[in-house]
């Protein structure tokens, strides 16, 4: 208690005052006593905690904090620079409580070089659309063609006016992602597939269309707009660039980890609100229950499932299950990473090459599986809690079965619903895969869950 009432009376002037958490008490009036004090001291600290939170200048020296102030254990960072230079990597930059923990470039790149974010750059723009909603009027749970005007698509009449701008932000839309480009935005590769909020489907182009939304509610380009509501007052530059139907966004990698410490500090920079907190809420949430690993255009660590580009598949488990529960991320093609984890205050960007897919699911993993040492202890779970037709050993290095049943089939698959192994028997041919998660399980029995192993040798 004296230690919360010093924190009190010394909090920073961004702090809510005393009849703040009067408010509190009187709220909880009728629960007990002590709970409503424990409650109390437990507000007060983390307020003073999130006060403590390091912002860059716009201009000038960014702050570096040493592994010992951090608390942390650096013993792991050769390996995550390893597996980064393995991975084809430009940049990293891990900050911790907004002060650069890990600085590191590769090749000729520099801090001063620019890279492009890919859907990276969607939170960027979900982000910009919360604050139009908030500011100038933009109605999320409007239909589409309020701003993109009647016709935007090939659909009916009845069924573009069944679209909102919240389907667009959920990709719920109901277009067909499998027409021949899904990045195009003209009406005939806009295809009616299901009703919206019906179907969920990685599909850029419903995405894309939020650029000429945000123009018809504002009346302002997307780089007008960044750099008025997000730009100018956190000091971060960057730019959309126009690349067929797409606009991607361009930067600096620490530029790039500005944007994340904004996301980690819940769109506040600095003691000012730049991103609503409802709608950062909306971002870092699941959206809807189709794929709950998907917020607004943000991904999401977790979760029970989530789905992956180009596939109806639902898919068990965590997108990352080496990285903390809490943890989310902008992720785009070619591993185009902003991971951001609030409990452990900690940011880290990745730009680089190397990682093929769409988005980095595995590439995230990976490099949390490393990271995750800095902490001094281990948090992905070293074995799981098996089913009743299996014994999994060892899971988080080189696991081994015992099949309650070893006369069935059982089956391999990667973290995208790739089957990579099938009649297996034992363990023996996943020994020289590598690192990652898999799944395992029983064709013949579709009712017995999956089980997730984790290989880190």
């Amino acid at each position: 208690m004296r230690r919360a009432l010093h924190l009190f009376k010394g909090r920073n002037k961004n702090s809510p005052n005393l009849s703040w958490y009067i408010r509190i008490i009187l709220v909880m009036k009728f629960q007990n006593i002590k709970a409503v004090c424990f409650a109390l001291i437990f507000l007060i600290i983390q307020n003073e905690l999130m006060a403590q939170t390091y912002f860059p200048p716009s201009v000038g020296i960014w702050e570096t904090v040493s592994w010992e102030e951090a608390g942390l254990c650096p013993d792991s960072l050769s390996a995550v620079l390893n597996l980064l230079q393995q991975e084809d990597s430009k940049a990293f930059v891990l900050l911790y409580n907004g002060k650069i923990l890990n600085e590191t470039y590769f090749g000729s790149f520099t801090a001063d070089s620019v890279w492009y974010w890919a859907s990276a750059g969607k939170t960027l723009t979900s982000a910009l659309i919360g604050i139009a909603a908030n500011e100038d009027g933009l109605n999320m749970d409007a239909p589409s063609h309020t701003y993109l005007g009647q016709g935007w698509s090939s659909l009916s009449t009845d069924q573009e006016n069944a679209i909102s701008v919240r389907d667009h932000l959920t990709m719920t839309t109901g277009l067909d992602d499998g027409v021949m480009d899904d990045n195009c935005t003209l009406p005939a590769c806009l295809q009616y597939i299901a009703a919206p909020g019906t179907r969920w489907a990685y599909h850029n182009a419903p995405y894309t269309l939020l650029d000429e939304v945000l123009q018809g509610a504002t009346g302002m380009t997307n780089n007008q707009y960044f750099f008025q509501k997000i730009g100018t007052p956190c000091g971060i530059n960057g730019l959309f660039i126009s690349s067929r139907y797409n606009k991607v966004f361009y930067s600096t990698p620490r530029n790039m980890a500005k944007y994340g410490l904004l996301l980690q500090n819940q769109g506040n920079w600095n003691g000012t609100s730049i991103i609503p907190t409802g709608y950062h809420t909306l971002m870092t949430t699941p959206s809807q229950n189709l794929n709950q690993s998907y917020g607004y255009l943000t991904w999401l660590n977790g979760q029970n499932h989530y789905m992956v580009p180009g596939s109806q598949w639902v898919i068990p488990g965590m997108i990352a299950p080496n990285a903390p529960a809490d943890t989310y991320a902008a992720l785009g093609k070619n591993g185009q990473i902003i991971s951001v984890s609030p409990q452990e205050n900690i940011t880290w960007i990745r730009m680089g090459n190397g990682n093929s897919e769409l988005v980095s699911f595995t590439l995230i993993n990976d490099i949390w599986s490393k990271l995750q040492h800095i902490f001094c202890v281990n948090n992905a779970p070293k074995e799981n809690k098996t089913a009743e037709w299996v014994v999994i050993n060892n899971n988080g290095s080189s696991p081994s079965f015992i099949f309650d049943q070893p006369q069935l089939d059982y089956i391999i698959t990667d973290i995208l619903g790739k089957k990579i192994f099938s009649q297996l028997k034992d363990a023996s041919p996943i020994a020289h895969l590598k690192n990652g998660v898999y799944y395992l399980s029983c064709p013949s029995h579709p009712e017995w869950l999956s089980q997730k192993i984790v290989i880190q040798h």
